[in-house]
């Protein structure tokens, strides 16, 4: 859901393919026949479902990433070799349909004007599941999501070699956790309003309490964007009161990049609590299951409040500026913003020391017992 630029984009560099058009590149640079298609949302790509004649009617994504981020492809190299390693390695990760000329991707023009605009294109395998953010979620679900969010992580940074890796580190990238600081250049977009002054405070915290304690923390690569609609999961149990689920799929790596283990945590709880009935209860949850595979050290979970208050401030504010640029795609770009600012104001409201205390000791309780 957000956009790979280290810089966000002041121009419009989102793809504009029709269906058609998209139906002809796969042809043209996979040698697939498109049976059937259509459009899914995005942020600033573009993706198309497709299913193909051949092969049993396999079934891709295509992605044409936007032509800003095109310019980048040692990053999407790392990105997609990132999602194979994975694969491989035993998680629900896309891997890529090889072009025609035997590539992961192809740099492809928008059109056959001189001086058209360039765009990465890729065909990933499609992957079944419902998104995290079309289910109730339980204390189940929430636990195996902070489990796969510390194992990503940790498989990735243990043992993911390749010589694109060196592109991840992003020092400006705009979504990079420990880069709270750079909203203060686009929360113009928010106008003025108390929704503005709590924005306001996270970053000034942010900046006093967490960015001097970045050191402290330990490094890692991070997937970036664990958010409920980037997760895919399916039900084991056909009762909806008692559902148990598991993680079907794992979706967009664009945000990759190198930062802390407690920063993917504090991700995930942030977006999990997006479309909770009681979202300050979900943290501990999550932060049980991360924990199960890499236990927080005091200094990481003393900055996790102001972490997951930085997560929603990126999501919001990012939002509001984006849409003022792309206001065609703003029912997409701003799902976060319906529920989110409530939730951000609701952390501010009850305070820190509560909102530890409900997520730490609800962590604790998993250490007694079997996750719920």
């Amino acid at each position: 859901m957000s956009s790979g630029n280290d810089c966000l984009p002041q121009t419009l560099t989102k793809p504009a393919f029709g269906e058609q058009e998209a139906a002809e590149l796969v042809d043209r640079v996979f040698g697939l026949k498109v049976s059937w298609i259509r459009s899914l949302p995005s942020y600033d790509d573009q993706n198309f479902h497709v299913r193909v004649s051949a092969e049993g009617a396999a079934e891709y994504v295509l992605k044409i990433t936007n032509s800003e981020d095109s310019r980048e492809p040692d990053l999407i190299k790392a990105q997609t070799q990132a999602m194979m390693f994975l694969s491989a390695e035993g998680f629900p990760s896309a891997t890529p349909y090889l072009t025609k000329d035997g590539n992961i991707m192809s740099l492809e023009p928008g059109d056959t004007r001189p001086g058209s605009k360039k765009y990465m294109v890729r065909l990933l395998t499609y992957l079944p599941g419902t998104p995290v953010a079309k289910i109730a979620t339980n204390a189940q679900i929430l636990y195996e999501i902070g489990r796969l969010a510390a194992s990503v992580d940790k498989v990735l940074s243990e043992k993911f070699c390749h010589p694109s890796v060196k592109s991840l580190h992003r020092g400006q990238f705009i979504w990079n956790l420990a880069n709270v600081p750079l909203l203060d250049q686009y929360i113009y977009a928010l106008g003025q309003n108390k929704y503005r002054a709590v924005v306001e405070q996270v970053i000034e915290q942010f900046k006093g309490k967490v960015i001097p304690k970045l050191s402290s923390f330990r490094a890692c690569i991070n997937h970036g964007d664990l958010n409920d609609h980037n997760i895919l999961v399916d039900s084991s149990c056909a009762s909806l009161e008692n559902a148990q689920y598991r993680v079907s799929g794992i979706l967009d790596f664009s945000d990759m990049s190198y930062g802390y283990y407690v920063f993917e945590v504090a991700i995930a709880i942030m977006y999990m609590m997006i479309e909770s009935p009681e979202p300050l209860s979900v943290g501990g949850h999550v932060l049980a299951g991360f924990e199960s595979v890499v236990p927080l050290s005091a200094e990481e979970r003393a900055a996790l409040f102001l972490l997951v208050s930085g997560r929603f401030a990126q999501s919001l504010v990012i939002a509001a500026h984006t849409a003022l640029l792309y206001p065609e795609n703003k029912d997409y770009l701003t799902i976060t913003a319906k529920t989110g600012w409530k939730h951000l104001m609701t952390m501010f409201e009850v305070g820190q020391e509560a909102v530890e205390k409900t997520w730490f000791d609800t962590a604790q309780a998993y250490k007694h017992r079997a996750p719920a």
